[in-house]
């Protein structure tokens, strides 16, 4: 798990690093001067060659990740269902005048379930409670932690598009604020359930690092936790840490 953090996080920057490089070149775009025939002639083919100037690439997206887990304690594991969706829109901006490089920033609504093996429950005196499910002393049919998050993504954008040019190259290295407006932890076995949805331990704003890379409307998605979802959380029958982070890896469809 640690591998797959550090691949994730080594590879955004060097991304990052190769957008800088490539913003340095030096830009070509066609001249005005003669781009047009003199009054009177047929202008159709012309301007179909040359395409919108002026166009935005890429301003909906949706995706579909499995979603692991880290920085848990090494006792607990995935069981179950475990990902999620996500979708929005961005406005693009591009900042320079081929329109390769450019800026995004939107907003978008993400679902996600973590099947796993860490009830959050509560005592009688409303203390949140986090315990391990090993296999040798719980029975249980299902237990998952879901969210719903309210997210502004940010994108860093290099794409290989041109005003004529529908299939390209992309490389978006990006950065996602939210906020859990809704989430819960549900366990059931046979006789009992429980359903959680006040843990004060929970940390609501949601930060993340994303990465997207691809050819065409269907690319490789990575999105990691910079911060834990929990603050202060531990277990009661390992007395371990519970930071709990997670990494997202999948496909995300653009369009527009």
């Amino acid at each position: 798990m640690h591998g797959i953090k550090k691949l994730v996080l080594l590879s955004i920057f060097f991304i990052g690093g190769t957008l800088l490089l490539i913003a340095q070149e030096t830009d070509t775009i066609p001249s005005n001067d003669n781009t047009f025939p003199q009054s009177g002639a047929d202008t159709t083919k012309k301007n179909d060659t040359i395409g919108d100037l002026k166009y935005r690439e890429d301003q909906f997206y949706l995706g579909v990740t499995y979603n692991l887990l880290s920085s848990v304690p090494s006792a607990v594991n995935l069981r179950g269902l475990s990902g999620g969706v996500h979708f929005g829109f961005l406005r693009d901006m591009p900042v320079n005048k081929r329109r390769s490089l450019a800026i995004a920033i939107g907003a978008g609504l993400s679902f996600d379930a973590y099947g796993n093996t860490l009830f959050i429950g509560e005592t009688p005196q409303e203390e949140s409670i986090f315990t391990i499910l090993t296999n040798d002393d719980y029975s249980f049919n299902f237990n998952r932690f879901s969210t719903a998050v309210v997210e502004a993504p940010i994108e860093f954008r290099w794409r290989s598009s041109t005003p004529t040019k529908y299939g390209f190259w992309r490389v978006y290295a990006g950065f996602r604020v939210g906020y859990a407006y809704w989430y819960q932890a549900r366990f059931k076995q046979e006789g009992n359930e429980v359903t959680q949805t006040d843990i004060p331990e929970f940390n609501q704003t949601r930060l993340a690092a994303t990465l997207s890379f691809g050819y065409n409307k269907v690319n490789f998605f990575a999105y990691y936790s910079i911060n834990p979802f929990f603050d202060g959380a531990v277990t009661t029958n390992t007395q371990e840490t519970v930071d709990f982070r997670t990494i997202k890896l999948g496909i995300i469809f653009y369009i527009l």
